[in-house]
């Protein structure tokens, strides 16, 4: 099955900016595939305004979400892999989603279903859901 993190971070995206307010996201910077510029990582974290004004040309997917964005007042392309993203909330009143970032998926792409359905079967780990208000 695809993984529902991009359904969940493009539905919240656009209830936040409906409801007039400003979507931020949390990204691991060092997840594979992650573009942002240096100097805004804070502690391997990084908060991006993914609002319609501050990111133009924004594009999501299901894997990635790209735009342009001025840090200092120079534009960066930035390319944020949907999994890496840890959390997207309103930075008026907090209200969003966490998530959790597997680094694992990432270097294990190249597992074939059968393998995957097999080690999911030997596993009996609960779901991990956080309630945000």
């Amino acid at each position: 099955m695809t993984s529902v993190k991009p359904y969940f971070v493009q539905a919240l995206h656009e209830w936040i900016t409906d409801n007039g307010l400003t979507p931020l996201v949390v990204i691991d910077a060092s997840y594979p595939g992650a573009r942002v510029p240096d100097g805004v990582i804070e502690d391997g974290k990084v908060t991006l305004n993914v609002s319609y004004d501050a990111a133009e040309n924004i594009q999501m997917d299901d894997e990635l979400m790209t735009f342009n964005a001025r840090f200092g007042g120079v534009s960066h392309a930035v390319i944020v892999p949907m999994e890496s993203i840890t959390a997207i909330y309103a930075r008026e009143n907090g209200k969003g989603m966490m998530f959790d970032v597997d680094h694992e998926e990432a270097d294990t792409d190249d597992q074939s279903a059968d393998e995957t359905a097999e080690s999911s079967e030997n596993k009996s780990s609960k779901p991990h859901l956080k309630l945000v208000d």
